[in-house]
């Protein structure tokens, strides 16, 4: 049955489909969350396994290597990567995509309970968590006060301000930025407690078990069941001084006569400063899956009734990655509607006939709305990448339309009726259309079925595009001959005249068909000099963007205090603030390590976010960049990072072994080499990051003498330096939270090495200094270690300052100390080079099914292997104008350039479609000689296929353009399409006639190859 002319007969069940898909789009598209980029959600476990004064080496040793034994073993596991650093070791366990996070994390945590007996005793409780919130803030929040003080912001920001943040849907966390900790300080005095005979660990044992509460279950009395506890607490750091302390021998002692008890505020490990000033930051994160748009207004409204009700709260916006965002959407969805305009005035510029421009119209809404409808369902969002993938199809969208109104004109001017003439010309190209069609589905599902993580970047970009143009099928099959009808009106006959240009293209065709040798030399001649092109394209991952921030990261060398952090940040503020297009600067000082999420802090590190002026009264973002890398290179002391945290800004390198010396040798020497690259900037090992070590050598025969053990000594010298581990101290209960009560001698003593000297440690005959049985000294040691995949490794990162990623990869290749590697060091790809690699696998492979997959459904709809070898041969012809088109526009093959080529391979196929169906109609029914039938074929087919491409150039006119919102990421796979098609149109009207004689030639050989070895008896 032929679905178009059923359609004429029965237009009513046609016009509700469309009307209930049309509705059901609108409702889709109102339900769509608005996101940046997809949510790309690896099955990650995060360990966190905490031994309070462990050294990153003793760490490693006793810690991260059993545990990562244990979960090497895990089913699925694709990657570990574990770090350690003072006192606590983070391992983050990746698994392979599609398995179960919550199966991951009950197998983590049974692969933890068997490793438990391996592991030292004094370790606490591991941490074990799954990644549920994405990895960036995507708001962040200067909060300052008129009333309150800076500890009183602090927790009003942890209790009433996050708390009320908490409760908005699609908030998953809320960081608080600087501020301090309420805590109750115990500072011991070691006069007083040598003079008492008692040590450190005495006071602090002794307090932890006085100052607590205790259930003891149930107990009856008087016929009843009430339940017992036991209260031993203090409710003020006032009557925490008179507590008495049990000791040992029936001695005891009050709190007061050995330490001064102040209610403050535990040590700063971090600072927030908006503009110099100091304030309380504030980050949010989203929980995936959740609408940007609609989480930042939800917290928006929020923070507009906090300030409404403690009208002393200021709230003053740092930065926000949903202004981007929206800047995206708003923009993506002008760009869509100025395509789809730009390719209607196309149609109308060649039919000139509202009537036939408005039908063919009709194609592009009435695709896009079951496309959103059926968005929601597959769990997709309007994205960047789905966005792309409707605003580049916008032309594409019509062309079957465009194809079934030019040929209904056609019939029209030979004097037939409408109806007539509708189902004379939707019937003659049915075939055609159909193979178009399906060609793009076919070329586009390898895309959305890639596996790994680019499967999960791009299967929404491919699907919504599938689903698009298999919507636009069943607009031309069914609604256009219905509209053609019922809006198109009769002409009268009258013969076709050919043009001048019309008359050229001929003249053209039929000398190709006479020097076919000739044609076919110089289109080979075009595709080897198209791969020629490509040594001279760089290679790129993707193309920086323009997001509205900077962030610069500074860091300084271990063991520096907080204030010579804060210090640093500012000069860096001094130093950048005047930067043209700098609006503001909001320092957080006290950043998470590399790798480590935000479970500890490293006082060392800052991170600057440079908030920038509206882009049109402002230098671009990567002009601006360079000037921040200018003149911080004037700046001594410090390592820097300068870029916006996207893909593609910055490399990553690792080098794994499990020799540390030679490791770290191999690892400084490439780091030196790597500064010599241009266009590599800040470039950074974690190899030469050595801190500080306090040492205490216990001399064997003198403790043991003594009774003095190594236990007691660590034990003593950690809980009077840092204080005992949270999870063991006593607390203060009060109304609203529990207040920490850390014990631990004076700052000013804990900075003097005489005093530490000086402390008291448990012995068999009472307390003994510690530098009767020790020897303190001041040496270094690693201050971070990191393991990939259970092998120690050195991580170079180097920012891209305007160097693609490709290029600096391959002069980093290039180096000495790259090609003749150590043998015991392996070279490890990681960060965006692990993605890129990922990706362009993952599109080669794509690319290479969507061949065979298109030519399958050729040789199904054709019946005949032949016809789709001509058809498929205007696919290479493209590729010289996509290269050319980059070249020009100095854009690098990159990712989206990669996407353009892959929708290359199915738009250009149609113009081939259209000349090969037509010749063998005309052969096959009307009897026609192949060279008649081929000038038939161009002579009738040439205009619709100008028409489509045209209109498909047009549609991507404005994304090439770059108009309005930053186009960074889609304006390369424009610029790959549009030239690509260009010489793919041109190219192929020609060339592909003279393949079709060609192939034709090879198939009557073979059929008379097989005629003389199976001659008739």
């Amino acid at each position: 049955m032929n679905f178009a002319t059923w359609s004429i007969r029965n237009p009513t069940p046609v016009i509700l489909l469309f009307v209930l898909l049309s509705v059901a789009g609108v409702v889709g598209w109102v339900r769509l969350p608005i996101q940046n980029l997809p949510d790309i959600e690896l099955p990650t476990v995060n360990v966190t396994l905490a031994q309070p004064g462990a050294a990153p080496a003793q760490l490693e040793t006793a810690v991260a290597r059993p545990v990562e034994d244990a979960l090497a073993n895990l089913v699925g596991l694709r990657h570990l990567r574990s770090q350690m650093r003072n006192g606590a070791v983070h391992i983050s366990a990746e698994f392979e995509i599609g398995t179960s996070l919550s199966g991951a994390l009950d197998e983590v945590k049974a692969a933890l309970d068997r490793t438990r007996t391996m592991l030292p005793d004094d370790l606490l409780p591991p941490a074990v968590s799954a990644d549920v919130v994405g990895s960036n803030p995507i708001l962040t929040y200067a909060v300052e006060s008129a009333t309150l003080d800076e500890a009183h912001l602090s927790w009003f920001v942890d209790d009433v301000l996050g708390k009320a943040l908490r409760t908005v849907p699609g908030v998953g966390q809320v960081e608080r930025l600087g501020g301090v900790q309420r805590e109750v300080r115990v500072e011991l005095d070691p006069v007083r407690l040598a003079a008492l005979d008692v040590t450190a660990t005495d006071v602090s044992r002794a307090l932890a078990s006085v100052q607590m509460e205790s259930s003891a279950g149930g107990v009856r009395l008087g016929g009843g069941e009430q339940s017992l506890r036991t209260l031993a607490t203090v409710a003020t750091a006032d009557a925490l001084r008179a507590v008495a302390l049990p000791l040992a021998r029936g001695r005891w002692l009050r709190l007061d006569q050995v330490a001064d008890v102040v209610d403050g505020h535990r040590e700063r490990d971090q600072a927030a400063l908006l503009d110099g000033a100091q304030v309380v930051g504030i980050h949010v994160y989203r929980t995936r899956g959740s609408d940007e748009a609609a989480t930042a207004a939800a917290v928006g409204r929020a923070l507009d009734a906090m300030q409404r009700q403690h009208p002393g709260l200021v709230l003053s916006p740092v930065s926000s990655r949903v202004d981007y965002t929206l800047e995206q959407y708003r923009g993506s969805m002008h760009m869509l509607l100025e395509g789809a305009v730009l390719a209607v005035l196309v149609v109308w510029w060649f039919l000139r006939d509202w009537r036939a421009t408005a039908v063919a119209a009709m194609a592009l809404p009435l695709s896009i709305l079951p496309t959103f409808a059926l968005m929601p369902w597959l769990g997709f969002s309007l994205n960047t990448l789905t966005l792309l993938a409707l605003a580049v199809v916008a032309g594409i969208l019509v062309d079957d339309a465009i194809v079934e109104i030019e040929n209904i004109e056609s019939h029209r001017r030979r004097g037939k009726s409408i109806a007539q003439a509708t189902a004379d010309a939707v019937s003659e190209i049915a075939l055609a259309v159909m193979a178009t069609t399906l060609t793009l589905v076919v070329v586009f599902l390898p895309t959305a079925m890639m596996p790994g993580i680019a499967g999960l970047l791009f299967a929404q970009f491919g699907w919504t595009t599938v689903i698009a143009v298999l919507a636009s099928l069943l607009v031309a099959r069914l609604l256009t001959p219905l509209l053609a009808v019922h809006w198109l009106r009769p002409l009268p006959a009258r013969p076709h005249v050919h043009g001048w240009l019309m008359r050229r293209y001929l003249a053209t065709v039929q000398w190709a068909l006479a020097h076919r040798r000739i044609t076919l030399a110089a289109a080979v001649a075009f595709l080897l000099g198209s791969f020629g092109l490509l040594p001279l394209l760089p290679t790129g991952f993707m193309p920086a963007a323009d997001q509205g921030y900077v962030d610069v990261g500074v860091e300084l060398p271990p063991g520096v205090a907080l204030v010579d952090s804060v210090a640093a940040a500012e000069r860096v503020r001094r130093a950048l603030g005047d930067v043209p297009g700098v609006a503001q600067v909001f320092a957080r000082v006290g950043e998470p390590g590399d790798g480590d999420g935000a479970s500890s802090l490293e006082v060392r590190r800052a991170l600057l976010t440079l908030t920038l002026g509206p882009r049109d009264q402002r230098a671009g973002q990567q002009a601006i960049e360079a000037q921040v890398r200018e003149r911080l290179a004037a700046l001594p002391g410090a390592r820097f990072s300068v870029g916006g945290g996207n893909l593609g800004t910055a490399m990553t390198l690792i080098l794994a072994s499990d020799d540390a010396r030679l490791l770290r040798n191999t690892a400084q020497t490439l780091e030196q080499q790597m500064r010599g690259i241009p266009g590599l900037a800040n470039v950074g090992s974690s190899a030469s990051l050595e801190q500080p070590e306090l040492t205490v050598r216990p001399d064997p025969h003198r403790a043991a003498e003594l009774g003095v053990t190594t236990a007691s000594i660590a034990e003593t010298i950690r809980i009077a330096l840092g204080g005992d581990a949270d999870a063991v101290l006593p607390r203060l209960n009060l109304d609203t939270r529990q207040v920490l009560i850390r014990v631990q001698v004076a700052p000013a003593l804990r900075a003097d090495l005489a005093a530490i000297g000086r402390l008291r440690v448990p012995g068999r005959e009472g307390p003994v200094p510690l530098h009767n049985i020790a020897t303190l000294d001041m040496e270094s040691g690693p201050s971070q270690i990191d393991r990939f995949d259970r092998q120690r490794v050195v991580t170079l990162s180097a920012g891209l300052a305007g160097i693609p990623l490709g290029d600096a990869e391959a002069a980093v290749a290039a180096l000495p100390i790259s090609q003749a590697m150590p043998a015991g060091v392996k070279p490890i790809e990681a960060g965006d080079s692990e993605l890129a690699g990922e990706l362009a696998g993952g599109f080669l492979l794509a690319i290479g099914a969507g061949l065979l997959c298109m030519f399958c459904v050729l040789v199904l709809l054709f019946k005949d292997a032949f016809q789709p070898l001509t058809i498929l041969s205007a696919v290479p012809l493209s590729l010289g104008g996509a290269l050319m088109a980059l070249l020009a526009t100095g854009s690098a093959l990159d990712v989206p350039a990669m996407i353009g080529l892959v929708m290359l391979m199915g738009i250009v196929t149609k113009n081939s479609i259209l000349l090969v169906d037509h010749s063998a109609q005309a052969m096959r029914q009307q009897g026609m000689g192949r060279d008649a039938a081929l000038l038939d074929a161009c002579s009738h087919r040439a205009r619709p296929i100008l028409m489509t491409s045209l209109a498909m150039v047009a549609g991507m006119l404005p994304i090439a353009a770059g108009l309005g919102a930053d186009a960074s990421f889609r304006q390369p796979l424009a610029i790959t399409v549009i030239g690509g098609l260009a010489t793919s149109t041109v190219l192929s009207l020609v060339v592909v006639p003279v393949l079709f004689t060609c192939i034709d030639d090879l198939r009557v050989r073979l059929r008379a190859g097989q005629r003389n070895m199976h001659p008739a008896r």
